[in-house]
Protein backbone atom coordinates (compact mmCIF):
# COMPACT_ATOMS: atom_id res chain seq x y z
CA UNK A 1 0.00 0.00 0.00
CA UNK A 2 1.39 3.42 -0.91
CA UNK A 3 0.70 6.18 1.59
CA UNK A 4 0.32 9.51 -0.24
CA UNK A 5 2.33 11.56 2.21
CA UNK A 6 5.56 13.20 1.11
CA UNK A 7 8.02 13.45 3.97
CA UNK A 8 11.24 15.38 4.06
CA UNK A 9 13.78 16.79 6.47
CA UNK A 10 13.67 20.54 7.01
CA UNK A 11 16.83 22.41 7.85
CA UNK A 12 16.50 21.86 11.59
CA UNK A 13 16.02 18.13 11.26
CA UNK A 14 12.36 17.99 12.23
CA UNK A 15 10.06 15.72 10.33
CA UNK A 16 7.56 17.61 8.20
CA UNK A 17 4.88 16.82 5.68
CA UNK A 18 2.96 18.51 2.94
CA UNK A 19 0.10 16.11 3.02
CA UNK A 20 -2.46 18.43 4.55
CA UNK A 21 -3.80 19.71 1.28
CA UNK A 22 -2.18 23.13 1.58
CA UNK A 23 0.21 24.47 -1.00
CA UNK A 24 3.54 26.18 -0.52
CA UNK A 25 3.17 27.93 -3.84
CA UNK A 26 0.27 30.04 -2.67
CA UNK A 27 1.32 33.48 -1.56
CA UNK A 28 0.31 34.93 1.74
CA UNK A 29 -2.17 37.72 2.05
CA UNK A 30 -0.06 40.81 1.90
CA UNK A 31 3.31 39.12 1.51
CA UNK A 32 5.43 36.69 -0.42
CA UNK A 33 5.59 33.05 0.63
CA UNK A 34 9.22 32.23 1.33
CA UNK A 35 11.07 29.52 3.17
CA UNK A 36 12.37 32.15 5.57
CA UNK A 37 8.92 32.20 7.14
CA UNK A 38 9.63 28.71 8.45
CA UNK A 39 12.79 29.78 10.33
CA UNK A 40 11.41 30.07 13.85
CA UNK A 41 13.31 32.12 16.47
CA UNK A 42 13.05 29.19 18.96
CA UNK A 43 13.76 31.64 21.76
CA UNK A 44 14.50 35.25 22.48
CA UNK A 45 12.58 37.79 24.55
CA UNK A 46 9.64 38.15 22.15
CA UNK A 47 9.13 34.41 21.78
CA UNK A 48 9.21 33.77 25.52
CA UNK A 49 6.80 36.66 26.09
CA UNK A 50 4.37 34.74 23.91
CA UNK A 51 4.84 31.72 26.18
CA UNK A 52 4.27 34.02 29.17
CA UNK A 53 1.00 35.12 27.61
CA UNK A 54 -0.27 31.68 26.64
CA UNK A 55 0.33 30.20 30.10
CA UNK A 56 -2.17 32.37 32.05
CA UNK A 57 -4.58 32.04 29.15
CA UNK A 58 -4.45 28.26 29.49
CA UNK A 59 -4.76 28.62 33.29
CA UNK A 60 -7.94 30.65 32.97
CA UNK A 61 -9.37 28.41 30.27
CA UNK A 62 -8.35 24.76 30.40
CA UNK A 63 -7.39 25.06 34.08
CA UNK A 64 -10.84 26.44 34.90
CA UNK A 65 -12.56 23.78 32.80
CA UNK A 66 -10.64 20.89 34.40
CA UNK A 67 -11.93 22.08 37.77
CA UNK A 68 -15.41 20.98 36.77
CA UNK A 69 -15.28 17.91 39.04
CA UNK A 70 -15.67 20.08 42.15
CA UNK A 71 -18.77 21.72 40.64
CA UNK A 72 -20.17 18.31 39.60
CA UNK A 73 -19.94 17.09 43.18
CA UNK A 74 -21.30 20.32 44.70
CA UNK A 75 -24.26 20.48 42.33
CA UNK A 76 -25.16 16.82 42.91
CA UNK A 77 -25.30 17.45 46.65
CA UNK A 78 -26.90 20.92 46.73
CA UNK A 79 -28.13 23.19 43.93
CA UNK A 80 -29.06 20.48 41.40
CA UNK A 81 -29.58 17.48 43.67
CA UNK A 82 -32.92 16.69 41.96
CA UNK A 83 -31.10 16.02 38.67
CA UNK A 84 -29.20 12.88 37.69
CA UNK A 85 -25.37 12.79 37.61
CA UNK A 86 -25.56 12.29 33.84
CA UNK A 87 -27.69 15.39 33.28
CA UNK A 88 -25.42 17.51 35.48
CA UNK A 89 -22.39 16.13 33.63
CA UNK A 90 -23.80 17.59 30.41
CA UNK A 91 -22.90 21.05 31.73
CA UNK A 92 -19.26 20.07 32.15
CA UNK A 93 -19.11 18.08 28.93
CA UNK A 94 -20.60 21.02 27.04
CA UNK A 95 -17.75 23.12 28.40
CA UNK A 96 -15.17 20.57 27.27
CA UNK A 97 -16.78 20.24 23.84
CA UNK A 98 -16.86 23.98 23.28
CA UNK A 99 -13.23 24.33 24.37
CA UNK A 100 -12.31 22.41 21.22
CA UNK A 101 -15.30 22.71 18.83
CA UNK A 102 -14.82 26.42 17.90
CA UNK A 103 -11.23 25.61 16.97
CA UNK A 104 -12.40 25.01 13.41
CA UNK A 105 -13.51 28.64 13.05
CA UNK A 106 -10.94 30.28 15.30
CA UNK A 107 -8.13 28.28 13.68
CA UNK A 108 -9.18 29.41 10.21
CA UNK A 109 -9.43 33.03 11.39
CA UNK A 110 -5.95 32.70 12.87
CA UNK A 111 -4.50 31.53 9.54
CA UNK A 112 -6.13 34.56 7.88
CA UNK A 113 -4.51 36.91 10.42
CA UNK A 114 -7.62 37.59 12.55
CA UNK A 115 -6.45 36.93 16.08
CA UNK A 116 -6.58 39.77 18.64
CA UNK A 117 -10.22 40.86 18.18
CA UNK A 118 -11.74 37.38 18.71
CA UNK A 119 -9.32 36.88 21.61
CA UNK A 120 -10.47 39.97 23.48
CA UNK A 121 -14.16 39.33 22.73
CA UNK A 122 -13.97 35.70 23.91
CA UNK A 123 -12.10 36.72 27.06
CA UNK A 124 -14.88 39.21 27.86
CA UNK A 125 -17.48 36.47 27.30
CA UNK A 126 -15.67 34.10 29.70
CA UNK A 127 -15.53 36.69 32.47
CA UNK A 128 -19.15 37.79 31.94
CA UNK A 129 -20.49 34.23 31.91
CA UNK A 130 -18.71 33.49 35.20
CA UNK A 131 -20.36 36.52 36.79
CA UNK A 132 -23.72 35.27 35.48
CA UNK A 133 -23.27 31.79 36.97
CA UNK A 134 -23.48 33.51 40.36
CA UNK A 135 -27.10 34.36 39.57
CA UNK A 136 -28.12 30.89 38.34
CA UNK A 137 -30.64 28.81 40.27
CA UNK A 138 -32.21 26.58 37.58
CA UNK A 139 -30.64 23.76 35.56
CA UNK A 140 -31.19 25.44 32.19
CA UNK A 141 -29.51 28.60 33.49
CA UNK A 142 -26.38 26.64 34.43
CA UNK A 143 -26.40 24.98 31.00
CA UNK A 144 -26.53 28.35 29.23
CA UNK A 145 -24.06 30.26 31.42
CA UNK A 146 -21.59 27.70 32.73
CA UNK A 147 -21.91 25.25 29.85
CA UNK A 148 -22.55 27.18 26.64
CA UNK A 149 -21.19 30.69 27.31
CA UNK A 150 -18.15 29.61 29.35
CA UNK A 151 -17.28 26.91 26.82
CA UNK A 152 -17.50 29.33 23.88
CA UNK A 153 -15.45 31.94 25.73
CA UNK A 154 -12.67 29.42 26.32
CA UNK A 155 -12.88 27.67 22.96
CA UNK A 156 -12.65 30.68 20.66
CA UNK A 157 -9.11 31.42 21.80
CA UNK A 158 -7.74 28.15 23.18
CA UNK A 159 -6.74 26.71 19.79
CA UNK A 160 -5.18 29.90 18.36
CA UNK A 161 -3.33 30.45 21.65
CA UNK A 162 -1.55 27.15 21.05
CA UNK A 163 -1.21 27.67 17.28
CA UNK A 164 0.65 30.94 17.80
CA UNK A 165 3.46 28.95 19.44
CA UNK A 166 4.01 27.29 16.06
CA UNK A 167 5.02 30.71 14.72
CA UNK A 168 7.72 31.17 17.33
CA UNK A 169 9.03 27.67 18.09
CA UNK A 170 10.02 24.63 16.07
CA UNK A 171 12.88 22.68 17.64
CA UNK A 172 11.67 23.67 21.11
CA UNK A 173 7.94 23.25 20.54
CA UNK A 174 7.66 20.52 23.15
CA UNK A 175 9.34 22.69 25.78
CA UNK A 176 7.17 25.69 24.87
CA UNK A 177 4.01 23.58 24.99
CA UNK A 178 5.03 22.09 28.32
CA UNK A 179 5.63 25.51 29.86
CA UNK A 180 2.37 26.97 28.58
CA UNK A 181 0.25 24.03 29.69
CA UNK A 182 1.64 24.38 33.19
CA UNK A 183 -1.02 27.06 33.46
CA UNK A 184 -3.67 24.37 33.20
CA UNK A 185 -2.21 22.56 36.21
CA UNK A 186 -1.98 25.76 38.23
CA UNK A 187 -5.53 26.79 37.38
CA UNK A 188 -6.86 23.28 37.91
CA UNK A 189 -5.24 23.22 41.35
CA UNK A 190 -6.22 26.68 42.54
CA UNK A 191 -9.81 26.91 41.28
CA UNK A 192 -11.21 23.81 43.07
CA UNK A 193 -9.59 24.73 46.39
CA UNK A 194 -10.70 28.35 46.08
CA UNK A 195 -14.23 27.29 45.17
CA UNK A 196 -14.79 24.85 48.03
CA UNK A 197 -13.06 27.16 50.54
CA UNK A 198 -15.01 30.24 49.54
CA UNK A 199 -18.48 28.69 49.32
CA UNK A 200 -18.86 28.11 53.11
CA UNK A 201 -17.28 31.51 53.81
CA UNK A 202 -19.08 33.84 51.39
CA UNK A 203 -21.69 31.67 49.65
CA UNK A 204 -21.89 30.37 46.09
CA UNK A 205 -22.81 33.66 44.33
CA UNK A 206 -19.86 35.60 45.72
CA UNK A 207 -17.57 32.64 45.12
CA UNK A 208 -18.33 32.82 41.42
CA UNK A 209 -17.84 36.59 41.38
CA UNK A 210 -14.41 36.23 43.00
CA UNK A 211 -13.49 33.57 40.41
CA UNK A 212 -14.61 35.98 37.67
CA UNK A 213 -12.27 38.68 39.00
CA UNK A 214 -9.41 36.15 39.06
CA UNK A 215 -10.15 35.29 35.42
CA UNK A 216 -10.27 38.98 34.50
CA UNK A 217 -6.81 39.56 35.95
CA UNK A 218 -5.22 36.49 34.36
CA UNK A 219 -6.66 37.31 30.92
CA UNK A 220 -5.14 40.81 30.84
CA UNK A 221 -1.58 39.42 30.45
CA UNK A 222 -2.06 37.56 27.13
CA UNK A 223 -3.95 40.52 25.67
CA UNK A 224 -0.64 42.41 25.75
CA UNK A 225 1.93 39.71 25.03
CA UNK A 226 0.43 37.38 22.38
CA UNK A 227 1.22 38.14 18.76
CA UNK A 228 1.56 36.39 15.41
CA UNK A 229 4.96 36.31 13.73
CA UNK A 230 4.16 35.22 10.18
CA UNK A 231 1.95 37.16 7.76
CA UNK A 232 -1.52 35.74 7.08
CA UNK A 233 -1.77 33.33 4.19
CA UNK A 234 -4.66 32.28 1.96
CA UNK A 235 -4.61 28.46 1.91
CA UNK A 236 -6.89 26.29 -0.17
CA UNK A 237 -9.46 23.85 1.14
CA UNK A 238 -12.08 26.04 2.84
CA UNK A 239 -13.04 26.11 6.50
CA UNK A 240 -12.90 22.34 6.94
CA UNK A 241 -10.26 20.92 4.62
CA UNK A 242 -11.58 17.45 3.77
CA UNK A 243 -8.68 17.02 1.36
CA UNK A 244 -6.35 16.85 4.36
CA UNK A 245 -7.96 13.56 5.38
CA UNK A 246 -7.74 12.19 1.83
CA UNK A 247 -4.14 13.22 1.26
CA UNK A 248 -2.83 12.41 4.73
CA UNK A 249 -4.02 9.09 6.25
CA UNK A 250 -1.73 9.67 9.27
CA UNK A 251 -3.61 12.89 10.03
CA UNK A 252 -6.95 11.06 9.72
CA UNK A 253 -5.91 8.21 12.00
CA UNK A 254 -4.50 10.64 14.54
CA UNK A 255 -7.76 12.62 14.67
CA UNK A 256 -9.71 9.40 15.29
CA UNK A 257 -7.35 8.65 18.16
CA UNK A 258 -8.00 12.09 19.66
CA UNK A 259 -11.76 11.41 19.61
CA UNK A 260 -11.23 8.20 21.59
CA UNK A 261 -8.87 10.02 23.95
CA UNK A 262 -11.42 12.69 24.82
CA UNK A 263 -14.14 10.08 25.35
CA UNK A 264 -12.17 8.82 28.33
CA UNK A 265 -9.73 11.54 29.43
CA UNK A 266 -12.07 13.70 31.54
CA UNK A 267 -14.02 10.92 33.29
CA UNK A 268 -11.76 10.51 36.32
CA UNK A 269 -11.48 14.28 36.80
CA UNK A 270 -15.26 14.62 36.61
CA UNK A 271 -16.26 11.81 38.96
CA UNK A 272 -13.36 11.21 41.38
CA UNK A 273 -14.79 13.70 43.89
CA UNK A 274 -18.30 12.24 44.00
CA UNK A 275 -16.99 8.66 43.84
CA UNK A 276 -14.96 9.38 46.98
CA UNK A 277 -18.04 10.75 48.77
CA UNK A 278 -19.99 7.66 47.69
CA UNK A 279 -17.31 5.48 49.31
CA UNK A 280 -17.52 7.34 52.61
CA UNK A 281 -14.70 9.86 52.21
CA UNK A 282 -15.53 13.19 53.85
CA UNK A 283 -16.62 15.94 51.45
CA UNK A 284 -14.20 18.19 53.31
CA UNK A 285 -11.38 16.13 51.76
CA UNK A 286 -12.88 14.68 48.58
CA UNK A 287 -12.84 18.00 46.71
CA UNK A 288 -9.07 18.13 47.18
CA UNK A 289 -8.79 15.09 44.90
CA UNK A 290 -9.57 17.26 41.85
CA UNK A 291 -6.82 19.67 42.88
CA UNK A 292 -4.44 16.77 43.51
CA UNK A 293 -5.08 15.45 39.99
CA UNK A 294 -4.34 18.85 38.49
CA UNK A 295 -1.34 19.53 40.75
CA UNK A 296 0.17 16.17 39.84
CA UNK A 297 -0.37 16.90 36.17
CA UNK A 298 2.05 19.83 36.57
CA UNK A 299 4.95 17.40 36.99
CA UNK A 300 3.66 15.40 34.03
CA UNK A 301 3.60 18.49 31.85
CA UNK A 302 7.16 19.43 32.86
CA UNK A 303 8.45 15.94 32.07
CA UNK A 304 6.51 15.93 28.79
CA UNK A 305 7.92 19.31 27.78
CA UNK A 306 11.46 18.04 28.34
CA UNK A 307 11.16 14.63 26.70
CA UNK A 308 8.77 15.24 23.77
CA UNK A 309 11.40 17.18 21.80
CA UNK A 310 13.98 14.45 22.42
CA UNK A 311 11.89 11.33 21.85
CA UNK A 312 9.17 12.54 19.47
CA UNK A 313 5.65 13.47 20.52
CA UNK A 314 3.87 10.19 19.79
CA UNK A 315 6.80 8.13 21.09
CA UNK A 316 6.16 9.76 24.47
CA UNK A 317 2.41 10.41 24.71
CA UNK A 318 1.25 7.03 23.33
CA UNK A 319 2.80 5.03 26.22
CA UNK A 320 1.58 7.54 28.81
CA UNK A 321 -1.91 7.33 27.28
CA UNK A 322 -1.81 3.57 27.86
CA UNK A 323 -0.70 4.17 31.45
CA UNK A 324 -3.50 6.69 32.04
CA UNK A 325 -5.96 4.12 30.68
CA UNK A 326 -4.66 1.48 33.11
CA UNK A 327 -5.02 3.90 36.04
CA UNK A 328 -8.58 4.62 34.90
CA UNK A 329 -9.31 0.88 35.08
CA UNK A 330 -7.95 0.84 38.65
CA UNK A 331 -9.76 3.98 39.88
CA UNK A 332 -13.16 2.38 40.79
CA UNK A 333 -11.40 -0.18 43.01
CA UNK A 334 -9.92 2.60 45.17
CA UNK A 335 -12.37 3.10 48.04
CA UNK A 336 -10.28 4.59 50.85
CA UNK A 337 -8.88 8.08 51.31
CA UNK A 338 -5.30 6.93 50.80
CA UNK A 339 -5.99 4.77 47.73
CA UNK A 340 -8.05 7.51 46.06
CA UNK A 341 -5.25 9.98 46.74
CA UNK A 342 -2.78 7.58 45.11
CA UNK A 343 -5.07 7.30 42.07
CA UNK A 344 -5.36 11.10 41.88
CA UNK A 345 -1.58 11.53 41.95
CA UNK A 346 -0.90 8.77 39.41
CA UNK A 347 -3.68 9.77 37.03
CA UNK A 348 -2.73 13.43 37.29
CA UNK A 349 0.85 12.68 36.29
CA UNK A 350 0.06 10.30 33.42
CA UNK A 351 -2.79 12.35 31.95
CA UNK A 352 -0.75 15.54 32.40
CA UNK A 353 1.93 14.25 30.04
CA UNK A 354 -0.56 13.92 27.16
CA UNK A 355 -1.86 17.45 26.56
CA UNK A 356 1.48 19.28 25.98
CA UNK A 357 2.40 17.03 23.05
CA UNK A 358 -1.08 16.44 21.63
CA UNK A 359 -0.95 19.15 18.95
CA UNK A 360 2.70 18.62 17.92
CA UNK A 361 2.03 15.71 15.50
CA UNK A 362 -0.56 17.93 13.79
CA UNK A 363 2.08 20.64 13.38
CA UNK A 364 4.36 18.12 11.66
CA UNK A 365 1.74 16.70 9.31
CA UNK A 366 1.45 19.78 7.10
CA UNK A 367 2.64 23.25 6.21
CA UNK A 368 3.19 25.85 8.94
CA UNK A 369 0.81 28.28 7.18
CA UNK A 370 -2.04 25.81 7.75
CA UNK A 371 -1.34 25.17 11.44
CA UNK A 372 -4.45 26.96 12.69
CA UNK A 373 -6.88 25.09 10.44
CA UNK A 374 -5.34 21.64 11.01
CA UNK A 375 -5.26 22.19 14.77
CA UNK A 376 -8.85 23.41 14.65
CA UNK A 377 -9.95 20.35 12.68
CA UNK A 378 -8.35 18.02 15.20
CA UNK A 379 -9.85 19.89 18.13
CA UNK A 380 -13.30 20.01 16.55
CA UNK A 381 -13.35 16.26 16.07
CA UNK A 382 -11.95 15.73 19.56
CA UNK A 383 -14.76 17.90 20.91
CA UNK A 384 -17.23 15.17 19.95
CA UNK A 385 -15.49 12.85 22.38
CA UNK A 386 -15.40 15.56 25.04
CA UNK A 387 -19.12 16.21 24.61
CA UNK A 388 -20.31 12.64 25.05
CA UNK A 389 -17.63 11.13 27.33
CA UNK A 390 -18.75 12.34 30.77
CA UNK A 391 -22.54 11.98 30.16
CA UNK A 392 -22.03 8.43 28.88
CA UNK A 393 -20.04 7.70 32.04
CA UNK A 394 -22.80 9.26 34.14
CA UNK A 395 -25.44 7.15 32.42
CA UNK A 396 -23.33 4.01 32.99
CA UNK A 397 -22.96 4.96 36.65
CA UNK A 398 -26.71 5.40 37.07
CA UNK A 399 -27.61 2.14 35.34
CA UNK A 400 -24.93 0.06 37.07
CA UNK A 401 -25.10 1.74 40.47
CA UNK A 402 -21.33 2.05 40.73
CA UNK A 403 -18.17 3.24 39.05
CA UNK A 404 -16.51 -0.03 37.97
CA UNK A 405 -18.23 -0.09 34.58
CA UNK A 406 -17.48 3.62 34.24
CA UNK A 407 -13.79 2.90 34.67
CA UNK A 408 -13.95 0.04 32.17
CA UNK A 409 -15.54 2.31 29.55
CA UNK A 410 -13.21 5.29 30.01
CA UNK A 411 -10.09 3.14 30.30
CA UNK A 412 -10.94 1.25 27.12
CA UNK A 413 -11.38 4.50 25.20
CA UNK A 414 -7.91 5.63 26.24
CA UNK A 415 -6.33 2.32 25.28
CA UNK A 416 -7.91 2.68 21.83
CA UNK A 417 -6.49 6.23 21.64
CA UNK A 418 -2.98 4.93 22.30
CA UNK A 419 -3.35 2.29 19.58
CA UNK A 420 -4.40 4.91 17.02
CA UNK A 421 -1.45 7.10 18.00
CA UNK A 422 0.97 4.26 17.34
CA UNK A 423 -0.79 3.55 14.03
CA UNK A 424 -0.19 7.19 13.06
CA UNK A 425 3.51 6.86 13.75
CA UNK A 426 3.73 3.68 11.68
CA UNK A 427 1.98 5.29 8.70
CA UNK A 428 4.45 8.19 8.80
CA UNK A 429 7.66 6.23 9.37
CA UNK A 430 6.68 2.94 7.69
CA UNK A 431 8.49 1.10 10.48
CA UNK A 432 7.84 0.19 14.09
CA UNK A 433 10.66 2.26 15.56
CA UNK A 434 11.77 5.81 14.92
CA UNK A 435 11.34 9.37 16.15
CA UNK A 436 7.94 10.94 15.64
Amino acid sequence: MVIPVQLHKPRDGLLDSTGSGSSRSEGPVGGQGTDSQLDCPDGGLRAWLVVLGVSPRVSSSLGYITSWGVFQSYYEQTLLKDHTPSSIAWIGSLQVCLVFLPGLISGRLFDLGIFKLPFVAASALLVTSTFLVAECTQYWQFVLCQGLATGLGVGMVFGPSLSVLGHWFKRKRGAAMGLTTLGSSVGGTVFPIATRTLIPAVGFPWTMRILAFILLFSLCIPCFTLARRLPPKAVSGGLFNFRAFKDSPPFTIYCVGVVFLFLGLFTVMTYIDISAVTNGVSPDYSFYLVSIVNASSLLGRVVSGILVDKTGAINFIAPTTFLAGIVTFAWPFATSKSSLTAIAVTYGFTSGTIIPGLAIPVFLLGDVSDIGRRTGMMMTLGALGGLFGAPISGAINRSSGGFKEVGYFAGTMMIFAGIFMLATRYLVLRKLRGKF
